[in-house]
């Protein structure tokens, strides 16, 4: 039998106390912030999302920016009123997550087969005032997504749309591009309760080739079998009313194929350290870092300075932070609860005990995760001011 838990040890007390503590350096210095902290630099991430929406509009696209970068329904609502219709999510209890604090577009931009997600969807799909919208790679998923609705109740024509996903080159998900999407476009179709809203077609792995040569020849494979698919669809008499995808390595190649419809990118608003090491493409904005993880150092060396931010501030999966701040630092892994910093060139200076220490993460979407709130600052980060916390309301959303 358990031991009772002891006062205040309930589930969401831990959480509780550190938005308190850190509610209590709103309008104050970002010196009095305790770390390690997950940081939004508010000016740079509203330039990032100005210039995203910007290069949207003025090519008459359709922008769905991918809320699993940041799970949260404030910034999500903050991109829609910037001009997105809509955003992305990966996981059903994601969308759920964001439709439940408030947003009303939400497309799950992967395949889910399983019954009692998609008997979570369907009742909300009944329940809210969210347009849902999901994508597809087999008849299962396209039979399960239906019989849900069903039992959920759901009657309505075209009460969720739905998107047959085609492999255009990642190796992931998706059905083969032709006869095979011909075949699941017209499975979709049978169903009163489902509505054929297109193609997904997203090339993850192209998004992180370094060069813009790279990424230019995987999208143009990408772009023949989109081609090639739209084709096939409509001499067989199907409407294909959009083709949505794109990342924010790759953004600016389907958009100049005039293929795609809407894109998809995420990372922009953050741009982490990994995006920010591709070569950029001449015809995409230019994205700052507004992510960011406060840490201090906390041990110190002749030869190196420790910083309090190891793997359970960020991931890693990516590659490992940056150094913002102070500058001729280089990181390197510590463990989780450390990082190690020593001087990018031969005797170079070495941060003193006590000092700040800003990192730039390798990979935002999951150090998103490892964080219940976001501090927002306004001012830049040497002398700005927290302005307000930033609920990561889909933290841990895996299912």
């Amino acid at each position: 039998m358990s031991a009772a838990p002891e006062p205040g040890s309930a589930p969401g007390a831990a959480q509780a106390q550190r938005w308190q503590r850190a509610f209590g350096t709103v309008g104050r210095g970002v010196a009095d912030l305790d770390t390690p902290a997950l940081v939004i630099d508010l000016d740079a991430m509203e330039r990032n999302l100005a210039r995203m929406a910007g290069f949207a509009a003025s090519r008459g696209l359709r922008l769905r920016p991918h809320a699993k970068t940041h799970k949260s329904a404030e910034l999500a609502r903050l991109q829609m009123a910037a001009g997105a219709v809509g955003v992305c999510v990966q996981k059903t209890d994601e969308a759920l997550a964001l439709a439940r604090a408030g947003v009303r577009d939400v497309y799950i931009s992967n395949e889910v087969i399983a019954p009692a997600k998609l008997q979570r969807l369907a009742q909300a799909v009944r329940d809210l005032p969210t347009r849902f919208a999901i994508a597809v790679d087999s008849p299962t998923g396209v039979e399960h997504l239906a019989d849900a609705l069903a039992e959920a109740g759901v009657r309505r024509t075209g009460a969720i749309d739905v998107f047959v996903e085609i492999d255009v080159g990642h190796g992931r998900c998706g059905v083969a591009p032709g006869t095979d999407a011909l075949a699941l476009a017209r499975r979709v179709s049978t169903h009163d309760t489902l509505r054929f809203a297109g193609l997904q077609a997203y090339h993850g792995s192209a998004q992180h080739q370094r060069s813009v040569g790279e990424r230019s020849a995987s999208l143009m494979h990408a772009s023949q079998s989109v081609r090639d698919t739209l084709g096939l669809l409509r001499a067989h008499g199907l409407d294909v009313p959009l083709v949505t995808g794109a990342g924010t390595g790759t953004f600016a190649l389907e958009t100049a194929s005039g293929l795609w419809g809407e894109l998809q990118a995420g990372s922009y608003l953050f741009m982490d350290a990994d995006y920010a090491a591709n070569q950029a493409h001449p015809d995409a904005p230019a994205f700052e870092h507004a992510l960011f993880v406060k840490a201090q150092v906390m041990s110190r060396s002749a030869h190196h300075a420790v910083c309090d931010a190891g793997h359970k501030s960020h991931a890693i999966d990516s590659g490992l932070p940056t150094v913002a701040w102070p500058p001729g630092l280089v990181f390197a892994n510590g463990g989780d609860e450390h990082g190690i910093l020593s001087a990018a060139s031969a005797g170079g200076p070495l941060p003193a005990l006590g000092d700040t220490v800003w990192l730039v993460p390798g990979h935002c979407d999951p150090t998103v995760n490892l964080h219940d709130f976001y501090v927002g600052v306004r001012g830049g980060l040497q002398h700005g001011r927290v302005e307000r916390l930033i609920a990561v309301d889909a933290r841990g959303s895996l299912g």
